[in-house]
């Protein structure tokens, strides 16, 4: 990497780093609670704040199928704009919304937010980072997770003070701006901005779909769902069913962001010894068997070791690795297939959380582990014709 570059990859790692906030801000037990106060609803309608956050994925249902496209076209650096303008929007609005209705089309604005960080960052920071590509974009992953590993010590600030718990909504929001600014001035390789791009359709239309892409574009829903869920609704569940107090339940963000940071490097090992295809099986079984436990044993302890087992095995990169196996099958539609695994996510992040919100903590469990478990058949069916499908891709080349 250049030296001219290090700022430029600041900025964008810094971005999310906020996203890491933005994309879990909802999930707090006691920001769902300040929310139902200030719309006049009761804590017993908290479950609805999950309904919000499911708008981040309609969001970016909306925006995934052009963000990639534009962000070929127009270059990184107006991407990365437009989805720091968008954010900014997200955060101000959670902060002063007066309904759940302007919440929800803030948090759409996040959820387009999302998509064009992504499509504007993922690229630009393997274009600087070219000799370490996956490290490139295993850096984004690791911004996001210490800014949930800090979320219980950032809410922890404005407890016992008379600034209210969405303070750190507005913070963050004023924060990015600034990153925005500074973005403006970042220099970026005259790569990011190709000019160059076909549209979404044209490709899917050219695409040529195996049971086994579907497959593995499926797990692109199911390992969404395991990690949503438990992210949007397990404090909840550690409050009211296993009896940890509000101003505490908190931590199990802690956990389950610290296993995330541990799967990062752990996995990033294992890899290069085993095929990460397999890890497609073992880890989504892995948060099975904890949603198991934690659904018969309901107790406090549990709940923060489930965190940890969650954020390992659950949101530890089985979306990623899910993507980079379908990039490997299927070399000839590896940007189609690659954004249909990402809208299978964002599908899921919408259509699941929003059935979550009317679902009592209990049955949320229930609904995680039935998807994790089918995730599980999906994958041993890819496992068993992996070996087949390997050989048809390598002849395709």
């Amino acid at each position: 990497m250049k030296k001219k570059y290090t700022f430029s990859v600041l900025i964008l790692y810094l971005n999310y780093f906020i996203h890491g906030i933005g994309c879990s801000i909802l999930s707090q037990q006691v920001v769902k609670e300040k929310l139902v106060s200030q719309w006049g609803l009761g804590l017993d309608d908290v479950m609805q704040v999950t309904a919000i956050a499911a708008a981040l994925g309609l969001g970016r249902l909306i925006s995934l199928p052009f963000a990639g496209p534009l962000s070929d076209k127009l270059g990184r650096r107006i991407s990365v704009l437009i989805g720091v303008a968008s954010y900014v929007i997200f955060f101000v609005g959670i902060a002063f919304s007066p309904n759940m209705q302007v919440a929800y089309v803030a948090a759409v604005l996040g959820g387009i937010a999302n998509s064009f960080l992504d499509t504007a960052t993922y690229p630009a920071v393997a274009e600087i980072i070219y000799k370490y590509t996956g490290i490139a974009t295993m850096g984004i992953k690791f911004f996001i997770s210490i800014a949930q590993l800090l979320m219980p010590f950032f809410l922890g600030v404005f407890a016992g003070t008379s600034m209210s718990y969405l303070t750190l909504s507005l913070v963050s929001g004023v924060v990015i701006a600034v990153l925005g600014v500074l973005a403006i001035f970042a220099p970026l390789p005259e790569e990011s901005a190709s000019g160059k791009s076909e549209s979404f359709l044209n490709n899917l239309k050219n695409a040529n779909f195996s049971l086994e892409s579907v497959a593995l574009i499926l797990i692109g829903f199911t390992s969404t769902a395991t990690f949503q869920l438990w992210l949007n609704c397990a404090q909840t569940f550690g409050k009211e069913i296993a009896g940890i107090p509000s101003e505490t339940v908190s931590m199990m963000q802690t956990y389950y962001s610290a296993g995330t940071m541990v799967a990062l490097v752990v996995t990033s090992l294992l890899i290069t010894r085993f095929k990460q295809v397999r890890f497609l099986v073992i880890y989504p079984a892995i948060s099975a068997v904890m949603l198991v436990l934690v659904y018969v044993i309901k107790t406090p302890m549990i709940c923060y070791v489930g965190a940890f087992v969650l954020g390992y095995a659950a949101a530890g990169g089985v979306l990623q690795m899910a993507t980079a196996t379908v990039n490997d099958l299927f070399p000839k539609i590896k940007g189609t297939i690659t954004s249909l695994v990402m809208i299978a996510s964002s599908l899921c992040n919408y259509t699941i959380l929003s059935a979550a919100s009317k679902m009592t903590a209990m049955n949320v469990i229930i609904l995680n582990l039935a998807i994790t478990l089918i995730g599980v058949a999906l994958a041993i069916f890819v496992n068993v014709r992996y070996g087949t499908l390997l050989e048809k891709a390598e002849k395709s080349k």
